[in-house]
């Protein structure tokens, strides 16, 4: 009875000791949980009330520092850019401003070129950073990323550069053969010659001008405000239409076929210009008597039917280099030889953008000496317009565009060349 009355009297005495310092340890824990740690004092303590909130809905990308060049704070954006690593700010020209700015208290700022995260080819980001004091011992920075910005600048100016340069030609044509007709008031044969010349030039100034229209009005109009059933076979007519009279010159043939009744849903107008384009380049740059084939056809895609429209010559080809650029405005295959067909270099670009403005591509097949083949890919009408309801127009800007606009990552897609039909 002893015995078991001392084990009894231990058990007690050890389960009472286990209680206390699981009381004790949770008492502890609770101490702790309540401890402000280094994290909680970066975001909460140290931030001023509301600052958190702010910087999350900025669009630039934000940057708070404490006194020791640490981050207190940091958006997605601003890891997203590089700017912060290791919790760290990364570029040192941008710590060098806060640093300054911690001392003396100015607010400062900078346009910066950063190296592109990932990219081995050299690019880099244009970005604006800004330094300011936020309260007695914080820094933020703000940074916002002008690449973007930048490019549809350049492509701006180039664009202007090379309108002024299309412009002038013929235009100085103009003045100088108007002095010529002038000086030789005299000579009736000259007088008709050079008058001749002068509507050539004032002819391409017009197409010039109308071109320019086109390709503004392609990119700032929406397709589907006024879009409709549009039949392909009208299209098609209307295209060959337009260029009849410059392929019988030529002696060249222009045969259509393919499925018939085809529809795609979308603008009209935009869609003749389109394919009118492409059937006139291809008459403009065959040689006599060869052929020019139109054809159309559906083909199954994971988002709906597809219209293909194809368009083959058996003109002079385009090389390989050639083909990286003939979407953008003023690009000519030979300019010589586009000044004799009176192109301007704009009527593939509005191609490319009525292609992406109804929700499709232009491909384009070339092999030197044998032809080339463009083929248009639009949603069939009732898949496109099933689509524009649900989701909206797909729109296209020039601001999109690589180059001069238009580059599309399968552009220069090797598709087959398709029959030209009798």
């Amino acid at each position: 009875m002893d015995v078991n009355a001392a084990v009894a009297a231990a058990a007690a005495i050890a389960g009472l000791c286990t209680g206390v310092i699981a009381v004790l340890a949770f008492r502890w824990s609770e101490r702790e949980q309540k401890r402000p740690t280094r994290t909680s004092l970066h975001t909460d303590a140290v931030l001023p009330p509301g600052v958190d909130t702010v910087l999350s809905v900025l669009r630039s990308s934000a940057v708070v520092l404490d006194e020791s060049d640490s981050v207190v704070k940091a958006s997605s954006a601003a890891y997203a850019l590089g700017l912060v690593r290791g919790g760290k700010l990364a570029v040192e020209p941008m710590l060098h401003m806060a640093r300054d700015t911690r001392r003396d208290g100015e607010i400062r700022q900078v346009e910066l070129d950063l190296p592109r995260r990932g990219s081995g080819r050299g690019e880099a980001l244009a970005v604006s950073a800004r330094v300011a004091p936020l309260g007695s011992r914080l820094v933020l920075l703000l940074v916002e990323d002008l690449t973007e910005a930048r490019r549809i600048e350049a492509v701006r100016r180039d664009f202007v550069a090379n309108v002024s340069h299309e412009l002038k030609t013929p235009v100085g044509a103009l003045s100088l053969l108007s002095e010529a007709v002038m000086d030789a008031s005299d000579d009736p044969e000259a007088v008709m010659r050079f008058a001749g010349r002068m509507q050539i030039e004032a002819t391409r100034l017009t197409n010039l001008v109308q071109e320019l229209i086109d390709l503004s009005r392609v990119q700032n109009d929406d397709p589907l405000e006024d879009s409709e059933p549009v039949r392909v076979d009208e299209l098609v007519a209307e295209a060959i239409d337009r260029s009849r009279h410059t392929a019988s010159t030529k002696q060249i043939t222009m045969a259509a076929g393919g499925t018939a009744d085809l529809s795609i849903w979308g603008s009209r107008g935009q869609l003749a210009a389109a394919l009118g384009n492409l059937v006139e380049n291809a008459v403009n740059y065959s040689p006599a008597r060869t052929r020019v084939g139109i054809s159309a056809r559906r083909v199954s895609a994971p988002g709906g039917d597809l219209i293909e429209i194809a368009v083959t010559d058996q003109g002079i080809g385009i090389s390989e280099k050639d083909r990286e650029r003939i979407f953008e405005r003023f690009y000519r295959v030979d300019p010589a030889r586009s000044r004799a067909t009176g192109g301007t270099g704009l009527g593939l670009a509005i191609v490319k953008h009525v292609a992406a403005s109804h929700g499709g591509e232009v491909t384009v097949w070339s092999s030197e000496g044998q032809g080339s083949t463009f083929t248009l890919r639009l949603p069939e009408a009732g898949a496109a317009r099933d689509r524009s309801t649900t989701t909206g127009p797909d729109r296209v800007d020039e601001d999109d565009d690589r180059h001069y606009g238009i580059d599309s990552p399968d552009q220069n897609s090797e598709i087959p060349a398709p029959e030209v039909l009798p």
